[in-house]
């Protein structure tokens, strides 16, 4: 449970920093309403178990295609999994007044949104890196 709310914790510091980085990467966000944070909340949440339960398959999936590109398959891969947050948080929460687009997506499909979302899956998995390499030393205390 506690490994879960680290996920959640970590994707939304690496979502926020892809909103402040990449320029089409949009979602509704004001830091004085607390509601807000807990759409973010949400958002991380939708992203960690997507990332969880179905990008193991997708990468046991593509494990030739992985062999023959050298490892390249997995910006795909990654792109692909934030394109279906998206798409997941656009098509289920959108009437509790969420708003998360990926250069468009999941209104417009085209190739800005597939650009934008390699763009921001690096950042995150580079924010992602970063925040669990600092918290390594959890793990040995037990946490």
């Amino acid at each position: 449970m506690i490994d879960l709310l680290v996920k959640v914790a970590v994707n939304a510091v690496a979502l926020i920093a892809a909103a402040n980085v990449v320029p089409d990467f949009r979602f509704v966000f004001h830091t004085d309403r607390p509601e807000d944070w807990l759409k973010i909340a949400v958002i991380a949440l939708v992203f960690a178990l997507v990332n969880s339960y179905i990008k193991p398959i997708v990468k046991t999936l593509a494990l030739p295609i992985g062999f023959m590109t050298m490892g390249m398959v997995a910006f795909v891969i990654n792109a692909a999994m934030l394109l279906a947050t998206a798409w997941g948080v656009n098509q289920f929460v959108n009437a509790n007044g969420f708003s998360f687009s990926i250069g468009g997506y999941p209104a417009v499909w085209g190739y800005s949104a597939i650009g934008c979302a390699v763009v921001a899956s690096i950042v995150i998995s580079a924010v992602g890196t970063v925040l669990n390499l600092v918290l390594v030393p959890r793990k040995l205390v037990g946490f």
